[in-house]
């Protein structure tokens, strides 16, 4: 199991993607517009980099949604590998089994 301030740390990380989204594209459009200023390209830039870090979309991580485990997530899944595992051993997971060959 991951720490839950982990977890949590991710959850607002999320939320505040969410809530600066549209900010963050309007200002980005600004910057890569060939019609635009110098100077408005460098307000927006201040702009930008006014606002949480935390807001930027890339700034999260994939975590297992019942452990909370970073690394060997199955993004189809939201899981990570071992509890795709067991959940596909108990058959929770419709359609994927066990190879055998």
């Amino acid at each position: 199991m991951a720490k839950t301030s982990m977890v949590n740390r991710e959850v607002k990380r999320a939320k505040l993607a969410k809530q600066h989204g549209g900010k963050r594209e309007a200002l980005k459009k600004i910057i890569s517009s060939q019609t635009a200023s110098y100077e408005e390209k460098m307000e927006a830039v201040v702009k930008l980099q006014k606002l949480p870090r935390d807001s930027s979309e890339c700034r999260q991580r994939n975590r297992c949604a019942i452990t909370g485990r970073p690394r060997g997530v199955y993004q189809k899944f939201g899981l990570a590998r071992n509890m795709l595992r067991k959940a596909t051993m108990n058959g929770d997971v419709p359609g994927l089994r066990k190879a055998s060959w």
